[in-house]
């Protein structure tokens, strides 16, 4: 009789002291997790989220500085062509000048720019000036289009000046450049635009941290045949002996079209050095940003763990001291 009524009692109490089983907690979504209930479950999570951004930081400095090298590399491969580029277009500054305020009726604006990014704002500076002699020289008897070299040109010039895009031309720098695949692009914008002057927008190479926004100027035979007869810059141009059958015309119009052809070539080298160099600063100051901030995060992840450890230790102690009183 005695243990029956024990066994009663027993099952009597039984749902009272029994723990909550671990499955219903999680299939519940109202039940606190084990990490809610648990502080030194949160405090190891937290640590756990500081440690992976460490990793991730650590990854993009990797990435970083080998960008830095890669365009270093091509940095140093591609200077000396522009360097030796230079003496192709200084004799046709020399004879037939750069004329930037020559004023004229039909303006063709062709901007220089990158592929790629992550080389800081030197494709924003070519766009803006672009813009600026496109404001400049619009007008009721004035016309101004654009020539688009770049992907980067291309992205911020669509969203503004769609119509007055007369030709864009991409992956430039897909191969090596020489001189043969840029007069065949000089050749193919002579024929598919009409000028009277040809301003080549591009960032021309100081250093690796300088390099500073140029405008040349190309003029049609015929204006520059005008500017030479109305006594200008031009007008030593017939003091030059001419040689052969062809006419004078016949010489400006070979003269102008192999300039053009020298001052993009030179134009072109002038811009991929400049991209390479800005590239370099860009990630430079990506990996040592990268460095601060991994800094930063070290610091943190020893700050929690080491408020864990102490949380810890206080449990223990008062736990301890518990049980001794």
């Amino acid at each position: 009789m005695a243990m029956a009524a024990l066994r009663r009692e027993g099952r009597r109490f039984a749902p009272m002291i029994s723990p909550r089983p671990i499955t219903a907690l999680r299939s519940s979504p109202l039940a606190p997790s084990l990490e809610d209930e648990c502080p030194i479950g949160v405090r190891y999570i937290s640590t756990q989220v500081v440690r992976n951004r460490m990793k991730s930081v650590k990854n993009i400095q990797k990435i970083t500085k080998a960008m830095k090298m890669v365009a270093a590399s091509k940095l140093r491969a591609i200077q000396t062509k522009a360097e030796n580029s230079r003496g192709l277009w200084q004799p046709f500054t020399a004879l037939l000048g750069d004329l930037p305020s020559a004023n004229v009726k039909k303006n063709v604006v062709v901007t220089i720019s990158s592929d790629k990014g992550l080389c800081g704002g030197i494709n924003s500076t070519s766009v803006k000036i672009s813009k600026g002699f496109h404001k400049l020289n619009s007008g009721p008897e004035k016309e101004t289009k654009y020539v688009i070299l770049g992907e980067k040109a291309k992205a911020q010039l669509v969203r503004d000046s769609k119509k007055d895009i007369e030709l864009i031309i991409t992956e430039l720098q897909k191969n090596p450049l020489n001189y043969t695949q840029v007069s065949v692009l000089a050749d193919e914008i002579l024929k598919n635009v009409e000028y009277d002057a040809l301003r080549i927008v591009f960032n021309k190479f100081h250093s690796v941290v300088s390099f500073v926004p140029t405008v040349s100027t190309v003029l049609s035979p015929e204006i520059v045949e005008r500017e030479a007869e109305s006594g200008g810059k031009l007008g030593d141009l017939d003091s030059y002996e001419v040689e052969g059958g062809e006419t004078k015309g016949e010489i400006l119009q070979n003269l102008a079209e192999f300039q053009f052809s020298c001052v993009m070539f030179n134009a072109v080298l002038e811009n991929a050095c400049s991209e390479q160099g800005a590239r370099m600063s860009a990630m430079d100051s990506s990996s040592r940003n990268a460095g601060d901030m991994l800094d930063r995060l070290t610091l943190t992840y020893n700050r929690t763990r080491q408020a864990s450890i102490t949380t810890e230790l206080i449990e223990i102690i008062s736990g301890a001291s518990a049980l001794e009183g």
